[in-house]
């Protein structure tokens, strides 16, 4: 009887050793998250695929610019595409995430907000997974906490990938098109914006014919509905 008590209060001890040290992974993840958010409030935020870019000696070009400095097409553009309910939620939008996940052929598309995206390029990694989710959805309603709706847009025309090592407008705008993001014309704004979800295969320099209509379609869109930035438009 003496070696299985024995044996038991190994495993005990064990798994309070485990649950310990787990619990300060998770404090020290933790405070890590809310130290970057801090900083990043104020400093040009470096997303993890950049940081991977940069650990492996792979160029990165990228350079930071205020939101005042990029188009309001490219920034209503953007928004129309990837998030048109920005201005109405707090981070995640619960609406379109229950449409998604009540989908009876399974999940067919996405509902990733801006929000959301942004907490994946910060934090996270880019392969798809039900826990990246999981934890996606926690830090996009922190980040839309703690920032406004200006800070998170900025940020992310920022680090949004556009290409090959290409992230951010205004690396994007020099890159397609030899000029500036504050200069792109509503056309140009729509290609890179339809570009965005599959920013390796599509050129918006030299766009494809279904590129071409994405960007189209776009632009239609916002002709029809407006830009949807009310909340950083009275800012």
């Amino acid at each position: 009887m003496v070696a299985p008590l024995s044996r038991g209060l190994v495993i005990v001890r064990a798994l309070h050793r485990l649950a310990r040290w787990l619990l300060w992974l998770c404090v020290g993840l933790a405070v890590l998250f809310f130290g970057l958010l801090a900083l990043w409030h104020f400093e040009p935020p470096v997303s993890t695929l950049m940081m991977a870019r940069y650990v492996t000696a792979q160029p990165v070009d990228r350079h930071f610019v205020s939101l005042s400095q990029i188009s309001p097409s490219l920034q209503a553009a953007v928004v129309t595409s990837e998030d048109a309910r920005f201005c109405r939620h707090r981070g995640v939008d619960w609406g379109a995430l229950r449409e998604v996940l009540s989908d009876r052929d399974g999940p067919s598309r996405g509902a990733s907000t801006i929000p959301m995206q942004l907490a994946k390029n910060l934090f996270l990694w880019p392969s798809r997974s039900v826990l990246r989710k999981g934890l996606e959805i926690p830090m996009a309603l922190t980040l839309d906490l703690f920032w406004d709706k200006r800070r998170i847009l900025e940020a992310y025309l920022n680090i949004a990938e556009w290409g090959d090592g290409v992230f951010g407008a205004e690396a994007a705008a020099r890159h397609y098109f030899g000029k500036a993001a504050a200069a792109l014309s509503p056309a140009e704004a729509a290609l890179l914006a339809s570009a965005l979800p599959n920013p390796i295969l599509r050129n918006p320099a030299r766009p494809g014919a279904g590129h071409r209509r994405l960007s189209q379609h776009l632009q239609a869109k916002i002709a029809h509905s407006g830009d949807n930035l009310d909340c950083i438009r009275t800012r």
